[in-house]
């Protein structure tokens, strides 16, 4: 397999919800579907063998934190990041730009759940200009410039199958002219992006390890309709292979569902549509409606650290280290055929997390991926039946 394609399976007739299937030269992607974060090329405490018994179809690597360690050269001389990291499947690359939002303000999840207001942590991001991000190496203290061109060049070394534009990921609280202000920059970075991006015989030269890719526009504008209508317009008069959902979508859970709605339904085109750094569960079940195809986040692997199991109880989430476990000799979710459930109690889960023991985070993480991948085959056949919204409510009652 050595080209790209997308191709739409069926349309639902109650909602924009739609299945369809990405092909790349590692494999297809089944959609809707759950990006897994392997931010520096490892899914936290779970393998890549585990990930894909546990039905794991794509991972996605970060940008910023490979170029500093290990470095895209020592990536480049593997022959790629599948090689480096022992993953034969489809693989994604954020730009770096997402950098410019979290280390220099705050989180998104930050934003959206009020926290860090006032937190008087150093920030990383020194500066941006029209030529790039000069950020501060959270390693060694290091200064180092990232520009749509370095960007592209340093995906291109990973070697990812989809890669992104270099873009600036505006935070909530700025204002509508700092936030436009930096939406036009990004258009500018994301020409810079696609000139270098087409440089391939130059890179391909330089790297040997980025064969083939396809490249994602990312849609810009904060909160304000107006400047998300300028930044779809720009996106789709450019000749991407997809498109994602960028930057602020709000202070909370509900304006973040507007804007997406508002964003998706305006699109209205026939490329693969990924939201950027959201994946809650609970949200999912209505971004799909709004005609999102892919996601990717961190929570399922950060809950798992943090003792917290994905569930289809009412909650969506247990809590393994909560006391009322000590002695459930129960599996962890009953409906769940992940491997942590078929050999595992609720009360040894308990004992490995009160005693700080690694295995607990493994187990716990192989059962958040599996249900997440098992929670988007179920989307997914909802969507070709067309019952999405009752397999939601059945999902939750079983």
């Amino acid at each position: 397999m050595n080209e790209f394609s997308w191709k739409q399976n069926h349309q639902s007739s109650t909602s924009l919800a739609r299945t369809g299937i990405i092909l790349t030269p590692h494999g297809k992607i089944e959609t809707p579907a759950f990006v897994f974060c392997g931010t520096k090329a490892a899914i936290k405490s779970l393998n890549v063998n585990e990930a894909k018994k546990s039905g794991t179809q794509i991972i996605l690597s970060n940008t910023y934190h490979l170029m500093l360690q290990p470095g895209a050269e020592i990536i480049a001389k593997h022959g790629g990041l599948h090689n480096f990291m022992n993953w034969d499947g489809p693989m994604l690359t954020d730009s770096g730009g997402f950098q410019l939002f979290s280390l220099g303000h705050g989180s998104v999840a930050d934003e959206i759940k009020g926290r860090n207001k006032n937190s008087k942590r150093k920030k990383s991001l020194l500066k941006i200009t029209e030529e790039g991000a000069l950020f501060k190496s959270y390693i060694d203290g290091s200064d180092h410039l990232l520009t749509p061109e370095r960007s592209i060049t340093i995906q291109r070394q990973i070697g990812a199958d989809l890669i992104l534009v270099f873009d600036e990921c505006t935070p909530f609280h700025v204002n509508k002219e700092y936030t436009a202000h930096a939406m036009e920059r990004s258009h500018r970075w994301s020409e810079r992006s696609i000139e270098i991006f087409n440089k391939k015989s130059e890179f391909d030269s330089q790297s040997g390890s980025s064969g083939r890719q396809a490249l994602y526009g990312i849609i810009q504008g904060g909160i304000y309709q107006d400047l998300r209508d300028i930044s779809i317009q720009f996106n789709i008069e450019n000749d991407f292979f997809g498109l994602a959902i960028g930057g602020s979508l709000g202070s909370s859970k509900e304006q973040m569902h507007e804007m997406v709605k508002y964003t998706a339904s305006k699109i209205k085109t026939k490329q693969p549509v990924h939201l950027l750094g959201i994946g809650d569960p609970i949200d999912i079940w209505n971004l799909v409606k709004y005609g999102i195809d892919t996601f990717d986040c961190v929570s399922p692997t950060r809950l798992a650290r943090h003792g917290s199991a994905l569930s289809r109880n009412q909650n969506g989430k247990i809590n393994i280290k909560n006391a009322s476990y000590k002695n459930d000799l129960l599996r962890l979710e009953e409906t769940c055929n992940c491997l942590t459930c078929n050999n595992y109690s609720k009360a040894y889960l308990h004992h490995l997390f009160k005693t700080n023991e690694l295995l607990g985070f493994q187990l716990l993480t192989i059962h958040n991926v599996y249900f997440m991948n098992s929670l988007m085959i179920f989307i997914r056949n909802a969507i070709n039946n067309d019952m999405l919204e009752e397999a939601e409510k059945k999902w939750y009652l079983i």
